[in-house]
């Protein structure tokens, strides 16, 4: 709920912004954000760190080659056990439950998956743990979303399990799957054809050791990059915008009223 206020004041001071995501609490805080960013021209850039990931970055060449063939279905999910009395758990702190926090992992990976925008979306929300953490936000969340090719995603996040981290990628060719949206352990399975049909399959198995800090290192590095050479951030404001009117979008389908 801060990150609104403090862009806003930072760019007065004629500081360039780089905002963790969830951009904000609502849609117009993300516009107001974006708004007073071009007025003072500084740089708005928001951490999707795994935008700059290098397993991300292989699963997103691995699709854009074509080695899975058509996309067909996307799966994923991303959630924990949260405790009563956190800041998470408090909506005007947060705009949100699990959706706003881990579920965006989800959404976002749709999008740079795929390299398309959403069309339509559905979902549902329940809370089950009737034990006082959930009165503001819900405790869980699952959509699907269309995109134009046709491409499905179906997504889950959750405050009441932990759930296994990751998205998996089924083509007409094979498939792919990253275990993990977290800070270290990134890993990279596919299994595909190369050939025709009926021919042997490629199976590549790609286990990345890094460990934080260096994910953060890299979404810096290029911020600064952008400041000193003046370029545009691969994922600028807009970017934390479209998930936010997403996001918005998701709570609607849902039958839940956003902030």
């Amino acid at each position: 709920s801060m990150h609104a206020e403090y862009t806003i004041r930072s760019a007065k001071a004629g500081k360039h912004v780089f905002c963790e995501k969830p951009m904000s609490t609502s849609v117009s805080d993300a516009e107001d954000m974006i708004a007073a960013c071009k007025a003072a021209n500084v740089k708005l850039m928001i951490a999707y760190r795994l935008q700059y990931e290098p397993t991300n970055l292989r699963a997103i060449e691995l699709i854009r080659q074509g080695a899975l063939g058509k996309v067909q279905i996307i799966e994923s999910a991303n959630g924990f056990y949260e405790n009563l009395g956190e800041w998470r758990l408090n909506k005007p702190l947060s705009g949100g439950g699990p959706l706003m926090d881990v579920g965006i992992y989800c959404l976002n990976a749709t999008r740079y998956l795929t390299g398309e925008e959403p069309q339509s979306f559905t979902a549902s929300v329940s809370t089950i743990d009737q034990d006082g953490r959930f009165d503001t936000v819900e405790e869980n969340t699952t959509w699907t979303t269309k995109f134009p090719s046709g491409i499905v995603a179906s997504c889950s996040t959750s405050y009441g399990a932990n759930l296994r981290s990751y998205y998996r990628v089924s083509g007409s060719k094979g498939w792919l799957e990253v275990g993990s949206f977290g800070y270290e352990g990134q890993r990279l399975q596919a299994n595909y054809r190369t050939g025709e049909r009926g021919t042997p399959p490629t199976v590549l198995d790609e286990l990345s050791t890094e460990r934080d800090p260096k994910q953060f290192t890299r979404e810096t590095d290029h911020f600064t990059e952008c400041i000193l050479q003046n370029k545009t951030p691969k994922t600028p404001g807009e970017e934390g915008l479209r998930d936010m009117r997403y996001m918005q979008q998701i709570y609607k389908a849902a039958g839940v009223v956003a902030l």
